[in-house]
């Protein structure tokens, strides 16, 4: 779409981002280039055609990269330019050390992503060379092409979503492998019970009922078929009371007491596979309870951030949910249109079309994938409970014409979630069913009250 100058909405954006990038990188500054390592830091001062004008190595932490700095502004006035601008890849954590002195020098400071690096190193010679000494120069070169972006600048609490929502990633990551290992230790040697629950892992009454067995007998299924089913029963009850629930299933109850009958299994390796089912149950307990403190940390940044009731609006996104997005974009005002949110996710399309031809569109994949992954979590319960979301599910995955698959409509609609959360937060507005399904700006509800 473009306007009566012939200039499209896509060439307004990016005209404004390389005006903000040129304001970082002026043609009167020299360009610092850094390729960070642990204990060795290459740094090169450029011009703007890429021409080298000083280059040394210094052998230090990142934090003692001060002096590095200040070694590059003299050699670039000597040159005379007016100032650096520094430069770097975004590797790990030296990226933000180097940024943070950076800023206390007052020197514009612009990150290159390590994929640009990778193609220009290509394009350089045959070699495909990969040392310290050319990546600085192309960081610098790449950076004097504008083909660099501005790095987050995060305040305290939006860091501290960020970090709390790593938190929860590891948590998330270790209790599904504490699962995968208990469920695979129980096909081997009791293969019986996993069959007693349609989904054992997220009963109470299966989980209270192999604590009763692994715990109070040592996995000695002859002796907890000795309780009877009565006495079982009040076992699994105490479990489950002791754990803050109420009351059993009764039918798993049942078939649990059943499947201790059952020889089903590598009998030489039961008592050994159950003793190691018991302490990874007792992990996994455990992972779940910080799981759930990392979960209220997250919803309590999230109050003090006073964004809970714009995001929860939305049906079907709850706070932790939208607090695991969050954590991964920070601050959505970052971001000039929801658009670029979604790339940033890598859910936005990748066209293909030249002349008459036009190729089969898929989603670019890149940008940052644990944003993709939260996006995609918050798909399940908003398909289920949000009416503006079930209605485009059905209607991707049965119009005539260009009809898509299931996980296709998905990735969909969590690129659909993410432009809702840039909307809401960044205008303040409450989620409105109208807005979302035509786009009708007339009908905007009032700022949420504070």
């Amino acid at each position: 779409m473009s306007n009566g100058n012939g200039v499209s909405r896509g060439d307004r954006n990016r005209n404004a981002r390389l005006v903000q990038l040129r304001s970082l990188v002026p043609v009167c500054n020299a360009i610092v280039g850094i390729d960070l390592a642990d204990s060795k830091q290459m740094v090169v001062v450029c011009d703007h055609d890429s021409k080298v004008l000083a280059r040394r190595t210094f052998r230090c932490k990142a934090w003692d990269l001060g002096a590095a700095l200040d070694w590059a502004a003299e050699r670039a006035v000597a040159k005379g330019f007016a100032g650096v601008t520094v430069a770097c890849e975004p590797t790990g954590h030296r990226w933000r050390v180097l940024g943070e002195l950076a800023g206390r020098r007052s020197m514009p400071f612009v990150c290159v992503q390590p994929a640009l690096t990778s193609a220009a190193r290509r394009t350089e010679d045959l070699t495909m060379d990969k040392t310290d000494e050319k990546d600085a120069v192309l960081i610098a070169r790449l950076t004097a092409q504008l083909r660099c972006y501005i790095p987050e600048e995060a305040d305290e609490t939006w860091a501290r979503l960020r970090h709390l929502g790593s938190r929860r990633e590891q948590l998330i990551t270790e209790t599904i492998g504490q699962v995968q290992q208990m469920r695979d230790l129980l096909e081997c040697v009791w293969p019986a019970v996993l069959e007693t629950a349609q989904q054992p892992f997220r009963s109470h009454t299966w989980i209270a009922g192999l604590a009763v067995v692994v715990d109070r007998d040592g996995g000695d299924l002859t002796r907890t078929r000795r309780l009877g089913a009565v006495r079982f029963e009040h076992a699994i009850r105490r479990e489950i009371t002791k754990r803050g629930g109420r009351k059993p299933c009764l039918r798993i109850v049942r078939e649990m007491f059943a499947a201790l009958a059952d020889s089903a299994g590598v009998a030489a390796h039961r008592a050994g596979a159950l003793e190691r089912v018991q302490l990874l149950l007792v992990d996994w307990i455990y992972a779940h309870e910080r799981l759930a403190d990392a979960e209220t940390r997250m919803v309590a940044v999230l109050d003090e951030l006073k964004l809970t009731g714009l995001v929860c609006s939305i049906p079907g996104i709850s706070a932790v949910g939208a607090a695991a997005i969050l954590a991964q974009t920070g601050d959505p005002h970052r971001f000039a249109t929801a658009r670029a949110l979604v790339k940033h996710a890598g859910l936005a399309p990748r066209e293909k079309l030249s002349g008459n031809f036009k190729g089969r569109t898929k989603l670019t994949g890149q940008g940052r994938p644990g944003l993709r992954l939260a996006a995609w979590r918050a798909v399940w319960g908003a398909q289920r409970t949000n009416p503006v979301y079930a209605a485009r599910y059905r209607h991707l995955t049965t119009r005539s014409d260009n009809k898509l698959k299931p996980t296709q409509a998905q990735a969909a609609i969590a690129a659909a979630i993410l432009r809702h959360l840039h909307a809401v937060i960044t205008t303040g507005q409450v989620w409105d069913s109208t807005i979302a399904t035509h786009g009708n700006k007339s009908q905007m509800t009032s700022p949420l009250a504070a």
